[in-house]
């Protein structure tokens, strides 16, 4: 499996998000999974990477909390969440599209 997150600098999730994948990694058998960081820095770069927004989590290339309608744009990204809107998706919906 490969993990991937995709974050620009002024996003204030993606350290957290970094934290909440692995805690999910770790407690559904993918505790070696590596995740790699690749920092968005432009627009340009943003819909070359049709990156919709910091921060992306990537599982083999496929972002589960992705909207097909969603424009890429370098901006902070807003997650459902059991408890509401969020900026970061929780460790039990990463768990869930990791199992």
């Amino acid at each position: 499996m490969d993990a991937l997150l995709r974050y620009f600098d002024g996003c204030p999730n993606w350290r957290l998000a970094e934290q909440r994948l692995r805690a999910a990694l770790d407690g559904t058998g993918h505790g070696g999974v590596a995740i790699a960081l690749e920092r968005v820095e432009t627009e340009d770069d943003a819909a070359r990477l049709s990156f919709t927004g910091s921060p992306t989590i990537l599982l083999d290339g496929v972002d589960p909390f992705g909207h097909p309608t969603a424009p890429a744009a370098l901006s902070c990204r807003l997650y459902s969440t059991r408890d509401g809107l969020e900026g970061l998706p929780s460790v039990d919906q990463l768990v869930e599209v990791l199992s």
